[in-house]
């Protein structure tokens, strides 16, 4: 079989060798400078600026207006890539004949892939602030040349009109999700703390949270009646430790808010014996809908540590706090005075008792399962409506090889749950933090943290 000889290396083809040498260059400073700019936050872009570099203004405006700078780079790449990629083939295909083809696919996988990709990427990662400051000058000029302007804006008017839609003048450039794979990742990498990872899912969880989640069940408020006397009110806020309690009427609608220190006030005056309702101070009602968020401003703006939930029928459905609020950005908060029950005890190898009461949310991250939380928050719930009726103590729901038996149900509440998971599965014991019951805190008289 007789063999091609490679053909003589003319002036032209030097020349273009000569070009595809400066399109590496070009492509290797774009990957640098898109990578170091795409990790640089706004806050580090300040303080590199302000630490007197001469690229610093340049990098501060590069990060604070990402939409100028992205399209043209990325357009840019795109030609870089394009032209180098056909000038190579056509050397190749002048230098090897019919084997130039696959020569020029070969030098662009390996060469331009590690020179003009991985390498570069890689350092710009290692070092994101020396990267970032290298690059910042010559890009700012480069994306503001107005030809290369002119085309990137007349290429995303072409895609406005085939896909249509406003667009996002300003980020965001990752979504919720994403945000949270970079930071478990960042977790993995021990780029941060486990438990900073934590705080800042919690954080961003935190906006899609609402009252309905997070509250004190109805069956669970501790409340007194309006015609009760101040002493018996005084000694059940002892007895549960509370330094607020709801007062009903006998419609069973609240009325208002006895507080502990007014009850001590009273008490000491002599006026043991009177009704409680000349002691009720006005009490907020909110949906049970409503995002924790929204209602932790309020509680800041108003001055209220405990509002009442209600349905969309008016109904009385729970009570909130403010501990109850910020519990769900930095976990439980015990003090001296919390009863302390562990809601997720391991019985067995793949066996465990679970208060019923703790959110399914909870439960699948703990046991690792996949329950629903669509018509339900709570496990006890999910056991509940699933079954269609009350359930007697024994009866099970099985749900993908799991199942989650009633073990204690006191009248129509299931209060404990036994889960069993699948026999030929290893599953994780739960994590650590689910340490508490819903609804168990208890509070010294005078705290904020009331229900």
């Amino acid at each position: 079989m007789a063999v091609t000889p490679m053909l003589a290396v003319t002036g032209a083809d030097w020349s273009m060798l000569f070009v595809i040498f400066l399109l590496l260059i070009v492509l290797i400073f774009m990957a640098v400078a898109e990578m170091s700019l795409s990790r640089m936050s706004a806050h580090r872009a300040a303080s590199l600026a302000a630490g007197g570099s001469r690229a610093g203004p340049s990098l501060r405006r590069l990060v604070d207006e990402p939409e100028h700078w992205i399209n043209p780079l990325l357009l840019t790449v795109n030609i870089c890539q394009t032209v180098q990629a056909t000038l190579t083939g056509l050397v190749a295909g002048r230098i090897f004949g019919p084997w130039g083809v696959l020569v020029g696919v070969v030098l662009n996988i390996i060469v331009f892939f590690v020179l003009a990709e991985a390498v570069p990427k890689t350092y710009a990662v290692l070092h994101a602030d020396r990267a970032a400051l290298l690059t910042a000058r010559p890009l700012r000029a480069l994306v503001g040349f107005p030809p290369l302007q002119l085309v990137s804006r007349g290429l995303i008017g072409l895609t406005n009109v085939i896909v249509r839609g406003k667009g996002l003048k300003k980020g965001p450039f990752v979504n919720e999700q994403e945000l949270l794979g970079i930071v478990q990742t960042a977790a993995a990498d021990e780029v941060i703390e486990h438990e900073e990872r934590r705080l800042i899912e919690s954080i961003i969880e935190f906006g899609d949270t609402v009252a309905r989640e997070t509250m004190v069940p109805r069956p669970d408020m501790v409340i007194v009646q309006d015609d009760a006397t101040v002493s018996a009110a005084l000694d059940l806020t002892i007895v549960h430790g509370y330094s607020r309690v709801p007062i009903t009427d006998h419609d069973d609608d609240i009325v208002g808010l006895a507080y502990a220190k007014d009850l001590i006030a009273a008490e000491r005056s002599g006026a043991g014996q009177d009704p409680v309702r000349g002691l009720a101070r006005p009490v907020h009602f909110i949906p049970e809908n409503k995002p924790i968020s929204a209602l932790m401003r309020e509680m800041q703006a108003n001055h209220f540590h405990l509002a009442i939930v209600a349905d969309e029928y008016g109904a009385i459905t729970g009570l909130i706090t403010l501990e109850d609020c910020l519990e769900e950005l930095v976990g439980e908060i015990v003090d001296e005075y919390d009863d302390e029950q562990p809601v997720v005890q391991q019985l067995g190898e793949r066996e465990w008792l679970v208060d019923g009461a703790v959110q399914i949310s909870d439960v699948n991250e703990a046991l690792d399962v996949e329950l629903p939380h669509v018509d339900w928050d709570t496990l006890g719930g999910f056991v509940f409506s699933t079954l269609g009726h009350v359930p007697e103590p024994g009866e099970l729901v099985e749900r993908d090889r799991w199942q989650f038996i009633a073990a204690e149900v006191e009248g129509r509440r299931v209060r404990q749950v036994r889960v069993v998971g699948p026999p030929d599965e290893t599953v994780d014991p739960p994590e650590p933090e689910l340490v508490h019951t819903p609804g168990t805190e208890r509070t010294a008289p005078g705290d904020d943290a009331d229900r």
